[in-house]
């Protein structure tokens, strides 16, 4: 019998590390996929699943001006109740630690439906550095009947908290695979977009992200000011900051950054934009997690602006540092690698601690196994 199941979303990066898993799911005829969008970043995560060709069933649009997270998870928690209680679902997949991923499992254990959670078992150990994504991953560990680990170290997380090995598969993870689904002509378009949007493509191209709600305020000015001073100390270098749309980082980054000659603002990039800019960089200074695990197959080294990570494999391989928001700090250890020839800093892109590229299929192979085993019970 077919099998119903809803992949809940609401981020590019969930949309990046879902679509994979969606396309896998809709080539097996055991599964029927329903994609619901909670638009939590209603432009971004549907302009990213139009470039892997995937239409959301349900879009939820529950983004409010000044909204609190209880108002968004309120919100969240009231719409997808609605898609619940319509239509007769299976199963749940949710990726990562966001308010969208939290609230979906949440909901799906309402119904008593299980729930399987992509990128399983990442831990900083502090519930406030990511904040509040710590807190949402863990919680949905809590809930989830599957747990599709992406390393060793989450997998041995998963285990400590006592949940049971029978229940957690290690794959690798997703983000890898939607690496390999941009073809050479993509890029070569998003190159394209890239100029016009007054990238320069050289060896001295630098990027950089910044968006973490924790560092929003003081941290964010000391971040700024070390780009800052970084671009005028490398003034042959180009910085490229696509800007985050939030007014608590957007008009910060335009006030403090706005005038230096070699630094490039643009608006959020499209999904072949990003990869293009990474594929091209020889340094990137972010406080994301999914650019963490992704610039290791382009040997970009990282420096990552937090103080915690949950992606300890591309620090212990030496992909990545950890520099905080500490301004001395960030222009010290960026100065190390801007001082040197770009050849000189790369890292062997074949190593990607992060996967192998097979990480949906296993997922897919995983679920028929549950649905198997749970109909012999």
């Amino acid at each position: 019998m077919m099998k119903t199941i809803c992949v809940i979303l609401g981020t590019r990066p969930e949309a990046i590390k879902l679509a994979p898993v969606i396309l896998a799911l809709k080539k097996n005829k055991n599964f029927n996929v329903l994609v619901c969008n909670t638009e939590q970043q209603k432009e971004l995560s549907n302009q990213t699943l139009s470039f892997f060709d995937i239409k959301a069933d349900f879009r939820l649009d529950v983004m409010r001006p000044n909204q609190t997270l209880s108002g968004l998870q309120a919100c969240i928690l009231e719409k997808l109740y609605d898609v619940y209680d319509n239509n007769q679902i299976d199963a749940t997949i949710v990726q990562g630690d966001t308010m969208t991923v939290f609230s979906g499992a949440l909901n799906s254990f309402y119904h008593k439906v299980p729930v399987f959670h992509v990128e399983a078992g990442l831990r900083s150990n502090d519930l406030f550095e990511p904040f509040p994504e710590e807190a949402m991953r863990q919680m949905t560990s809590r809930i989830a009947n599957l747990h599709f680990a992406p390393t060793n170290l989450a997998y041995k997380a998963l285990l400590k908290e006592g949940v049971k090995s029978e229940n957690i598969v290690l794959t690798g993870n997703t983000v890898v695979d939607a690496l390999s689904c941009l073809s050479k002509q993509v890029l070569i378009s998003a190159e394209k977009s890239l100029q016009n949007k007054g990238v320069a493509f050289s060896d001295k191209l630098v990027l950089v992200t910044v968006h973490r709600r924790e560092n929003h305020g003081d941290r964010l000015v000391h971040i700024l000011s070390a780009i800052k001073k970084l671009a005028k100390q490398f003034n042959d270098h180009q910085f490229v900051l696509p800007v985050h749309p939030n007014p608590n980082v957007h008009d910060k980054v335009y006030e403090v950054l706005e005038k230096v000659k070699n630094i490039v603002l643009t608006t959020p990039l499209d999904y072949p934009e990003l990869v293009a800019l990474m594929k091209n960089t020889k340094l990137i200074l972010t406080d994301s997690g999914g650019i963490q695990e992704e610039a290791p197959t382009f040997g970009n080294p990282v420096l990552v602006m937090r103080y915690e990570t949950e992606r300890m494999e591309g620090i212990e391989a030496g992909f990545s540092k950890l520099v905080g928001a500490d301004e001395k700090k960030i222009i010290f250890q960026a100065g190390l690698i801007l001082s040197q020839r770009k050849e000189d800093v790369r890292f062997d892109g074949r190593q990607n601690p992060y996967g192998d590229g097979m990480a949906a299929q296993k997922i897919v192979e995983a679920i028929e196994t549950y649905f198997k085993r749970s109909k012999e019970q």
